[in-house]
């Protein structure tokens, strides 16, 4: 039984939205995640680290859920800022019932155990959100759901998963990295960042934290491993 993580699949099975337009790396990335995954076993959990698909809504989005859904393994979504389709938490459950998709569950607001461990997160803040005009009560909004997440581990040992980097090259975000370091999680995982912006990825421990960059198209859409229980 395996922990895994990847971020940014940006799948679009059913909407016009190739990604090989950024650049041959994105090539038959859907047929690559499909074999990538079919090395994964039943037990195994998949952290998916946002941008999931480009459906605007649900209806759109569905043919990617399937696909994820047949893969191996239960897989556990977190918010990305490409995710269109997002909804409240009761109705996305309704959603994955209603068209029997039961290997799928969101990570927000909450937080999942696997084994002793404690699985958090959110989507987390990135300097394109201040450029964008969002302002801080946005900002702390988001800090509060991943402190609500925090909380909800208990006396677990954490594992944190964002889908904006908390830091990168030139970039920091004080107050997402203040609570990561307040509560001790120990490893933080995080996507977004594509092509050229992989360079300036953070990759390492600062401040106890160990961060790791799981974009689909750095890890070469192979799902990264976490653990083993």
């Amino acid at each position: 039984m395996g922990l895994y993580a990847i971020g940014d699949l940006h799948l679009s099975l059913k909407v016009n939205k190739p990604m090989d337009v950024f650049g041959p790396g994105w090539a038959d990335h859907a047929a690559r995640l499909e074999a990538a995954f079919s090395r994964l076993g039943e037990d195994d959990v998949t952290v998916l680290c946002g941008d999931t698909s480009w459906g605007i809504d649900f209806e759109e989005s569905l043919e990617d859920f399937r696909f994820i859904d047949r893969l191996p393994g239960r897989k556990l979504i977190l918010k990305g800022n490409h995710d269109y389709w997002w909804n409240t938490a009761a109705k996305m459950k309704k959603f994955f019932t209603e068209n029997g998709l039961t290997t799928i569950d969101i990570l927000h607001n909450s937080c999942s155990f696997y084994g002793g461990y404690a699985l958090c997160g959110t989507r987390g803040w990135f300097y394109e959100e201040e450029a964008s005009g969002h302002n801080e009560k946005i900002l702390n909004r988001e800090v509060g759901r991943l402190e609500a997440s925090l909380r909800a581990a208990g006396d677990r040992p954490i594992l944190a998963f964002l889908h904006y980097p908390p830091l990168y090259a030139g970039y920091r975000c004080p107050e997402i990295i203040r609570k990561l370091e307040e509560y001790g999680v120990e490893r933080c995982f995080y996507g977004h960042l594509h092509g050229p912006s992989h360079r300036r990825a953070i990759e390492g421990t600062v401040g106890g934290v160990a961060y790791s960059l799981v974009s689909a198209d750095y890890l070469g859409f192979v799902p990264k491993k976490i653990l083993d229980l």
